[in-house]
């Protein structure tokens, strides 16, 4: 008999069975587990999720997870390059609003930016799931706009085994870079993976230089990205039988950022600022299977957060390092997060299952820009259930109550998510979500005043409440083992209450507060094409964010329109290339236009004015190529930023600390990439 060897693709959301002998592929559903009872076909779950595999994250080439997730329809980015930091909106709501879970646990971040996506390794990052809509009833609070589940690889070989994987990519940033150090991007990456019986180990330690970058690195020494450089350690171990499986994982964390400051040309000396952060998650997880209808999974984890800020003043006369001692530039602020959670899914019928769970969770925090050493206790029950009336209907609905220590839970967040089999290939889900926010510590208990900062929290601040209504149609035009071809419409509409946002306050300080109302609407029209070795997909999104100035009395007469809308059409092509073991991807994203209006005051009239501003859009394209060297390496290559974009137009003032009207930056210019990876393995 002859021997078949069998490879699986991950691509777009299904999975390639390629058998090497006949060169025929086979094409498979995906299984996702985000807000599951178990893992099921993606086709079979009540939510919308979107899922980004292995195989598109090699394909993009990217440095970090802002870089595989800027490609993705309805997901914008804005970057502080002051502090090192990105936020994420989704659906026209921002990252506080958005939940970011490591297999299944919430991540630290020291405030509403979502930091932590630049601070995991993608190399150990196996798929992310997207669940578009309120999560609150199954992950709590922040989870109003969705849930992002990046999902690490496991070892799920069958027999035992020993595998070690290394790889090392170098890119420019636009028109700078110098090889392995210094301008440019360095990521090196080396791991081992064991198997041995039940148990399994794995361990890997990654190493990302990014070198700043300046437009104009003769005239100042001030970069608008900053140098950065990470070091990022991950290790697993875990014991595996048919009933249980039980592991435990640690992640840490070495950050650092440079912040050269301007020469001063009077007394030739710079303030200069390291940003030091240093993160250790530690997570235990166990699943354990009582009876083929009920299973148990429990999660713990402690996370430990600290970032420090150290300010120099730098002498060029004589090369001296002197410490600065302005208002909080030397501090340390600290969080530290243990989280419980526990799960029971009990598969009482096939048309009836029901899944209770408890979670717990402290936060405390510290350092000079907080007032006191608070700390926050949650306790939540939660409950849903999966009930079947007919094989065509699914029905979910779900609650939870919580209890905190600090601010006023709701008294109850409720769901109710439907998903109607109309056809074979016809899908109609529609859902209703009622979801919160709860006030951060930093909103609470920030506390920073200085000669540019006049920042105080708000210990009385109220959860943010939003109602959501999402309906969707997937259709699967074509369906076979060879070919597939599909299409999904969906529609949204969120409003909030008591949304919490930095406002000026007596005296000219800035505090937290509540706002009555926001409103985010819209439509998403996603179509995917698959057939043997090409994935195809273009899609359109149309956005609207409230207009806070329609609904205002002093405004009325102006007849404003109550929403602001912004376009998005992105598309990805990967073609795979059997004969030669190669990979070609290009991936295009358009970014509409951001409109908004504001206020501002004449100076003539003495009159407050409304007007029309945005930020102007812009494409992004890359192309890249992968090609497999028989037998253990991989090479990569590709251009980024294909369209050469830096700079945006931008008319908006954003309000924040770091940020100001003007060009944004968006971009370092067009960017080439070279990486190579080794595989090895043996059983």
């Amino acid at each position: 008999m002859k021997k078949i060897m069998l490879a699986i693709y991950f691509m777009g959301s299904v999975i390639y069975l390629h058998a090497q002998e006949k060169d025929s592929v086979k094409i498979l559903e995906e299984v996702v587990v985000t807000g599951q009872y178990s893992p099921q076909s993606l086709r079979k779950s009540v939510y919308n999720v979107r899922t980004i595999n292995r195989q598109q994250i090699l394909m993009r080439g990217a440095n970090d997870l802002v870089g595989v997730l800027n490609n993705q329809l309805g997901i914008r980015f804005s970057n502080d390059y002051t502090l090192g930091e990105s936020d994420i909106s989704i659906m026209g709501m921002n990252g506080q609003n958005v939940k970011i879970l490591l297999d299944g646990i919430p991540l630290i971040d020291r405030g509403s930016t979502k930091q932590s996506l630049i601070q995991i390794d993608i190399n150990n990052i196996e798929r992310i799931e997207i669940v578009e809509g309120p999560m609150s009833v199954i992950y709590g609070t922040d989870a109003l706009a969705g849930v992002i589940n990046i999902i690490t690889k496991k070892n799920t070989a069958v027999n035992n085994t020993l595998s070690i994987h290394a790889r090392i990519q170098e890119e420019s940033m636009g028109k700078q870079y110098s090889p392995f150090t210094n301008a440019g991007i360095h990521n090196e990456n080396i791991g081992i993976n064991w198997k041995q019986n039940k148990w399994n180990a794995d361990a890997s330690i990654t190493r990302n230089i990014y070198g700043g970058f300046s437009e104009n690195p003769i005239a100042s020494r001030v970069e608008v990205s900053k140098p950065k450089a990470q070091y990022l350690f991950s290790g697993t171990t875990g014991f595996k039988t048919e009933k249980i499986n039980t592991w435990y994982r640690l992640d840490a964390l070495q950050e650092q950022i440079f912040a050269a400051g301007a020469l001063n040309p009077n007394n030739y000396r710079a303030k200069d600022q390291y940003y030091i952060t240093n993160r250790f998650t530690h997570q235990l997880q166990s699943d354990w299977i009582i009876h083929k209808k009920l299973h148990l999974n429990a999660s713990a984890s402690f996370q430990d957060y600290a970032r420090k800020t150290e300010t120099f003043i730098k002498d060029f006369t004589n090369g001296l390092k002197i410490p600065s001692s302005g208002a909080g530039e030397w501090d340390i602020t600290t969080f530290k997060t243990i989280f419980f959670r526990n799960t029971m899914q009990w598969f009482i019928t096939e048309k009836f299952k029901l899944q209770p769970g408890i979670e717990i969770k402290s936060d405390r925090t510290s350092g000079q820009r907080v007032y006191g050493s608070p700390i926050m206790n949650d306790y939540s029950l939660f409950a849903s259930a999966e009930i079947k009336p007919i094989k065509s209907i699914q029905i979910r609905p779900g609650i939870r109550v919580s209890k905190n220590n600090i601010y006023s839970n709701p008294p109850a967040v409720y769901s109710l998510n439907t998903k109607f089999s109309v056809h074979e290939n016809l899908d109609i889900r529609i859902s209703y979500a009622r979801g919160y926010r709860a006030p951060i510590l930093r909103e609470l208990y920030f506390y920073f005043f200085d000669a540019n900062h006049s920042i105080m929290g708000n210990p009385n601040l109220k959860a943010e409440l939003s109602d959501s209504y999402i309906g969707a149609v997937n259709w699967q035009i074509k369906n076979t083992a060879q070919q597939k071809i599909s299409s999904s419409l969906s529609l949204f509409y969120n409003k909030f209450n008591n949304r919490i946002a930095l406002a000026m306050g007596t005296e000219n300080i800035y505090t937290y507060i509540n706002i009555d109302q926001y409103k985010t609407t819209g439509a998403t029209l996603e179509n995917s094409f698959i057939n043997k070795n090409l994935t195809a997909s273009l899609g359109l999104s149309y956005i609207g964010r409230y207009n806070y100035y329609s609904d205002e009395a002093n405004y009325k007469a102006l007849e404003l329109p109550a929403f602001v809308w912004s376009p998005e059409i992105n598309s990805n092509i990967i073609y795979r290339i059997p004969v030669i073991k190669a990979q070609a991807g290009i991936f295009y994203k358009y970014t509409g236009a951001m409109p908004a209006y504001q206020t501002s005051l004449n100076l003539i009239t003495g009159q407050t004015e409304v007007n029309l501003t945005k930020m102007s859009g812009y494409h992004w394209a890359d192309i890249n190529l992968s090609k497999t060297i028989p037998k253990y390496f991989t090479i990569q290559a590709g251009v980024k930023n294909i369209f050469d974009v830096m700079r945006v137009n931008n008319t908006t003032s954003t309000g924040r600390a770091h940020s100001t009207g003007g060009p944004v930056l968006t971009g370092f210019g067009r960017s080439f990439f070279v990486g190579l990876q080794f595989q090895w393995s043996r059983s």
